[in-house]
């Protein structure tokens, strides 16, 4: 059989918002086997890739720990050989600041296919999303863009000429910036713009003047950002829609949702507001408005719970502390796939279980019908809807949503009975192995999926916790409350002040269960469900922020 012919593409993820990414490239998210990429400004586009889908984070963001370029190089190369469909995902376009060139010329020399696919600049977009055209029939009929990564390696005096400039990363050398260009007769009076974080709900805009922006930026960590200098600037005032409820710190104008100013680390100017993004005008106020929620479910699994809780009102803010993957072996599932017929039971707890299940099931070519003869036991709502959804109706669904429950409410003796429960690979709970073993069932447990810490907390997640801006956390499961603390410990272990991040924080759990590990460690729970669903979950909030 001849191997697929693997193909790299090098993809433009835009503003790193998953509403600025191109139809091609979400094209090709939804198909690729291997996503390779640099520290993006939302999560969400990892999610646009299949479940089975291999990630690699290899960094590529200013002042923090990044993949050598020869390792990412030789990975593309590794996996192309391997006839995979592979993503290269680079913040803004590829060829602009992209280091593309290096990855194009090992490709090439490996004899691998590849394609450049473009993306949306911040150069281009954050002036846009800020209102700042960069061109006009009077004020600008040039602009150059370029980066002040190497501020000495410019010729100021050429471009203090130009009529519009826009800079990229010049956060760390704005102080040599602004006096490069007036050492070269640059008007002190000239306007000049700092965008950060554009296209997000984080973004922060400053204006001011050359003379003064020094002083309006004080003690401001200024990345990532885009700078815009020149006469266009003014016309910010005229170009932008008016909204209520919210105000430009910088200009006293009022700003769309998009160009919210907010609070950056460390910032004793710009007080953060607890929703960037308000609701339109509404007859009565939605139950969670002004709320800010941080979600840390399970990386591809929160959008459903996001969509709930922002048509409530709030401002969520998504902090995957959980990734989905394989097993590190299908030994023991694939055995037990082969043996179906000698189960009476097959017991799911969980979507990712199904998912796993099922798919290793059609992997050995079978189908639903092998399951013939084997009883069905789900523990949840949202297990059971999975499960529904390959058209099967599970025998027996606990009235509670816990495992506790299933043991205690099951249909029929267990005696004797042989039950097949696949499960994570580990971390799980073994309490319900035990009560079905206590009952007299021989169960056999097999990993069908594992779970892990992510590597990294989301930028715009980082921030709202330095900030304190988060009003709730939900926790889904266990394992989320434990990486959620792992990766605070990992992230804020050199701030004097990380034991306070929670302090004044409500801490919502989904159960029992979570909410036992909530009180280990974390001390505390606020929020319980009564319906150990999301659903619940959400109504636990709306009627926690109604009383409130």
């Amino acid at each position: 059989m001849t191997q697929t012919r693997g193909k790299v593409y090098l993809v433009g993820a835009g503003l790193g918002d998953v509403a600025y990414l191109t139809v091609k490239a979400s094209n090709l998210l939804a198909i690729a086997e291997v996503l390779v990429y640099d520290a993006l400004v939302d999560t969400q586009l990892l999610h646009c890739v299949p479940l089975d889908c291999l990630k690699l984070d290899v960094g590529k963001r200013g002042g923090k720990p990044s993949t050598p370029q020869a390792e990412i190089n030789s990975l593309l190369v590794k996996y192309c050989q391997q006839g995979k469909q592979v993503v290269r995902l680079k913040s803004g376009d590829p060829f602009i600041f992209g280091r593309c060139t290096s990855e194009i010329e090992a490709l090439k020399a490996s004899g691998c296919d590849f394609e450049v696919v473009p993306g949306i600049s911040s150069a281009l977009a954050a002036p846009l999303l800020a209102g700042i055209p960069l061109t006009d029939p009077v004020l600008s009929r040039t602009f150059a863009v370029f980066t002040a990564h190497e501020p000495d390696a410019l010729d100021w005096e050429a471009l203090s000429r130009l009529e519009t400039l826009v800079i990229l990363m010049g956060g760390r050398h704005l102080p040599e910036i602004i006096h490069q260009l007036l050492r070269y007769r640059r008007s002190p009076l000239t306007p000049i713009a700092i965008i950060r974080w554009a296209g997000t709900l984080y973004q922060q805009i400053w204006t001011a003047q050359l003379g003064n922006i020094l002083e309006q930026t004080a003690g401001v960590s200024l990345s990532p950002i885009v700078i815009v200098i020149g006469e266009v600037v003014g016309l910010r005032k005229y170009l932008q829609p008016e909204r209520i409820n919210s105000e430009d710190s910088t200009t006293g104008k009022t700003p769309s949702p998009q160009l919210m100013s907010t609070n950056l680390p460390h910032s004793p100017t710009f007080p953060l507001p607890h929703s960037p993004t308000p609701p339109l005008p509404h007859s009565s106020p939605l139950p969670l408005a002004g709320k800010t929620i941080l979600v840390t479910r399970s990386v591809g699994q929160s959008s459903q719970f996001c969509d709930r809780l922002t048509a409530s009102g709030a401002n969520v803010i998504e902090m995957p502390a959980l990734e989905i993957g394989p097993p590190s072996n299908w030994e023991a599932l694939d055995n037990a796939i082969g043996h179906l017929s000698d189960f009476n039971w097959l017991i799911l707890t969980s979507t990712n279980g199904i998912e796993y299940f099922f798919d290793r099931l059609n992997a050995q070519g079978k189908d639903a019908r092998a399951l013939t003869g084997v009883k069905i036991a789900v523990v949840g709502e949202k297990t059971a809807q999975s499960l529904k959804q390959r058209c099967i109706q599970p025998d027996f669904i606990p009235p509670n949503f816990v495992a506790d429950s299933l043991v205690e409410h099951f249909p029929e003796q267990l005696l004797g009975k042989k039950v097949l429960f696949p499960r994570v690979e580990s971390g799980g709970r073994e309490v319900l192995v035990k009560e079905l073993t206590a009952k007299g069932a021989e169960v056999i447990e097999v990993a069908a999926y594992q779970s892990c810490c992510p590597s990294s907390i989301p930028p715009a997640a980082e921030l709202a916790l330095q900030n304190r801006a988060v009003d709730v956390i939900t926790f889904a499961s266990s394992k989320t409350v434990q990486f959620f603390c792992q990766l605070t410990a990992n992230i804020f272990s050199n701030n004097p002040d990380a034991h306070q991040l929670l302090q004044g924080v409500c801490i919502a759990s989904i159960g029992p269960q979570t909410s036992k590990t909530c009180h280990s460690l974390l001390g505390r729970v606020d929020i319980e469900a009564e319906e150990y669903t999301l659903d619940g979950l959400t109504q636990a909030l709306i009627k926690w922020a109604t009383n409130s």
